[in-house]
């Protein structure tokens, strides 16, 4: 990888692939029960937190970027809570672009999950719980098997995504080589140096392949989960 990218493009591979990874899984379990909440419980206002759930999906991503650094930025009501209390800060760090991704990706996985669990069986957890099987005991047999194709597709979905995300990382962590700098922000970056094309073409083609190799995986995954 050294002899194709230079030491500050692969660094900025390897901060997209952290960002992304943690970003997903961080998420991971809050989707699931939010699709398992908006796919088998009924109440009023329903719609309207279906729409709140999925506002980043519509939200331009810079509107995103400023609600975080209006929240978690140093001055910011947890933010500025967080930093003085336990230490933890969001902002200009790599913790930050990997909340930001995690917000804007959410909602491709809630979707994911909420549709597989929604076209499962339920008369299985409620034949489950006849015999005697506890709520826990059908959620770890039953109800995670159902909503595995829809784990793994929005898992896989939200990280593609998450690895071309730009306005929310660049809005609330900046664009800092080495800590923030994740491979849409380098290639920003290059396009803004006199000369830069040739390593900004180089930086989008690689964009390309790891996106069609995350995809291929995605496609692979939901099948094995299918099987």
């Amino acid at each position: 990888m050294n002899e194709i990218l230079n030491p500050a493009e692969s660094q900025a591979l390897l901060l997209s692939l952290q960002v992304s990874s943690v970003a997903i899984f961080s998420a991971l379990p809050f989707a699931f029960a939010a699709a398992l909440f908006l796919a088998r419980v009924r109440f009023a206002g329903k719609t309207l937190v279906n729409g709140i759930v999925h506002l980043p999906l519509v939200l331009p991503p810079v509107a995103m970027g400023f609600l975080l650094l209006i929240v978690f930025g140093s001055r910011g009501a947890v933010g500025g809570w967080l930093e003085s209390h336990l230490g933890i800060r969001f902002v200009f760090s790599w913790t930050g672009a990997a909340l930001a991704s995690a917000l804007i990706t959410f909602p491709l996985q809630v979707r994911a999950i909420r549709l597989a669990l929604e076209g499962s069986d339920t008369n299985l957890g409620e034949a489950a719980r006849t015999l005697g099987a506890r709520s826990f005991d059908r959620l770890i047999n039953i109800t995670l098997p159902l909503a595995l194709p829809g784990i793994v597709s929005g898992a896989i979905t939200a990280f593609a995504a998450s690895l071309g995300e730009f306005g929310a990382i660049i809005t609330f962590v900046s664009n800092i080589p080495g800590q923030t700098q994740t491979l849409p922000l380098a290639i920003y970056a290059a396009l803004q140096a006199p000369g830069g094309e040739a390593e900004a073409a180089r930086l989008c083609g690689l964009s390309i392949l790891l996106a069609l190799i995350v995809m291929t995986a995605g496609e692979a995954a939901n099948r094995w989960s299918r099987s």
